[in-house]
């Protein structure tokens, strides 16, 4: 079964970002709200590293690990 990432839509608050593993056909149904805030969660498209570079959906910002997928070692290329 796939790992679908899901974005919490809450305005004026920093989303929060889950993981679940589930099956395609259940991929887009409602997700319960893990703590039980009332949150509601959307479906959105996973980050994936290939190599040491990301791929991310677009305004999804520039993340570090270990060394930037830029290349550049971590806080060097002036994006994290």
């Amino acid at each position: 079964m796939p790992i679908y990432e899901y974005i919490s839509q809450e305005s004026g608050k920093d989303p929060v970002v889950i993981e679940l593993l589930r099956s395609s056909a259940d991929a887009d149904k409602p997700v319960a709200d893990p703590e039980g805030k009332g949150r509601v969660f959307k479906r959105r498209l996973s980050i994936v590293s290939l190599g040491g570079s990301a791929v991310a959906e677009a305004g999804a910002g520039h993340v570090h690990s270990g060394s930037c997928g830029c290349g550049k070692p971590r806080g060097s290329c002036g994006m994290g």
